[in-house]
């Protein structure tokens, strides 16, 4: 990278509180003058341009998914930030836990297509029909709970607790489990925030860690001996090949632990932002209601303008380059598809919101290649149908005053909006 154009992005801070809030313009800067660009703070390359991500992510033998120890490092950040007595109580939390090794998320091919392939049947085409009146139920069920109200508090009231319910319901959680389980849930996506947290909050996210895995291991061996039609029961009774083996606890919870990621926080963030795309542009609310064509559409433009996953790492298995830029064996890139889901050189006018986009399915909120996201089909259909049913039996949708303006957590992985409190009249 030449002075020039160093000089030029020198001053971009992607782990300042207000670039992480609102990252698109540094973004752009990068993607023009830097699109593999040297974050020293955590010692990755960023990289910021459509083709390069999209380039980055299909030569897996090159760029591998085995970044464990990234996502460790930034927790270990935090945890030496922390004060002795804070630390000796992390250890001690941390002693009970059942260590999670690496299964789909962080593994390479073959060994990553033979966890994945344990799951996969409860997300195929004819699974997810199936799913659509449970689904269906639940969104109303979300919708009513509203009762006679005419402002609420979205993301509490639906926007979370739609895909919270949805995922409990296939993972196969015990009814009288479900509150603790959606803040457990809840508590161990903040965990890929990278964001700052307080000591409390630290050692609360731990326990409740601790407390999780022991429900689950619960559960799990509640389905070996009597299985049924969930999630759980699944890798219960399934058998790693060629092994032949069934999974251990470990194995299980490492997968588990992904789905509650995949399965409710990035969905959960989707329809955040995407109600208030509504609020913002009402002009959406009627152009697209009862439309289900438009209403996939916009699904996949709130999925490309606000990527519940801003970015994912891989590190170099050998010394290379990418878009020139050279990048030594045992370094790590992250791949910003925040930043590629709104890079002009692909998408025309990419930071609005176009529900006769073609191809809008070119975004990459989900991934791409053989760690495309595998609940993404899911995802798809509860947003969908989510926001089919709230623009069928609302309308005026509008952000409610009396309320700070809604702004993303600061995050370096995941974005969503926290609060939404909106304002609506029902329709007749």
């Amino acid at each position: 990278m030449s002075s020039a154009i160093s000089a030029s992005v020198s001053d971009i801070q992607l782990f300042d509180v207000a670039t992480l809030k609102q990252p698109y313009a540094a973004y752009k800067r990068l993607r023009d003058n830097a699109p593999v660009f040297f974050e020293p703070l955590l010692n990755v390359h960023v990289v910021t341009r459509y083709d390069l991500v999209r380039e980055a992510i299909r030569d897996t033998k090159t760029f591998s998914s085995q970044f464990g120890a990234f996502l460790g490092a930034g927790q270990q950040m935090m945890f030496d930030a922390a004060p002795p007595a804070v630390q000796a109580e992390l250890r001690r939390i941390g002693a009970q836990m059942i260590v999670e090794p690496p299964t789909m998320l962080t593994l390479d091919e073959p060994e990553h297509t033979q966890y994945r392939s344990l799951v996969g049947k409860l997300f195929t085409g004819s699974q997810i029909k199936q799913s659509e009146a449970a689904v269906r139920a639940v969104i109303d069920g979300a919708i009513d709970g509203f009762g006679t109200a005419t402002a609420v508090e979205f993301v509490t009231t639906f926007g979370a607790s739609v895909p919270l319910r949805i995922i409990a319901d296939r993972l196969g959680i015990p009814e009288e489990d479900r509150r603790f389980f959606d803040e457990a849930a809840t508590s161990a996506a903040s965990a890929l925030r990278v964001t700052p947290m307080s000591h409390d909050a630290m050692i609360r996210r731990a326990q409740l860690a601790v407390d999780l895995q022991q429900l689950l291991v619960r559960v799990l061996e509640a389905r070996r001996a009597e299985p049924r039609q969930d999630m759980i029961s699944i890798l219960a009774h399934s058998k790693l090949e060629p092994a032949d083996r069934h999974l251990t606890h470990g194995e299980a919870l490492s997968i588990l632990s992904q789905f509650l990621v995949a399965g409710h926080e990035t969905t959960a963030s989707t329809f955040g932002w995407g109600m208030l795309a509504l609020c913002q542009w009402p002009q959406l609310q009627a152009q697209i209601r009862g439309n289900p064509a438009l209403i996939r559409t916009f699904v996949e433009e709130i999925l490309r303008i606000e990527a519940p996953v801003q970015g994912l790492p891989r590190i170099a298995t050998r010394d290379t380059t990418l878009g020139g830029y050279p990048i030594k064996a045992g370094q790590f890139i992250m791949l910003r598809f925040g930043a590629a889901n709104r890079d002009e050189r692909q998408f025309d006018n990419p930071d609005e919101v176009d529900v006769n986009r073609e191809k809008a399915g070119m975004q990459l909120a989900f991934g791409s290649g053989v760690h495309h996201c595998i609940g993404a089909p899911l995802a798809r259909q509860e947003l969908n149908l989510g926001f089919l049913a709230l623009l069928d039996r609302l309308q005026n949708l509008r952000l409610a005053p009396g309320h700070p303006a809604p702004e993303s957590e600061p995050s370096f992985i995941l974005r969503n909006v926290p609060q939404l409190h909106i304002a609506f009249e029902r329709r007749v």
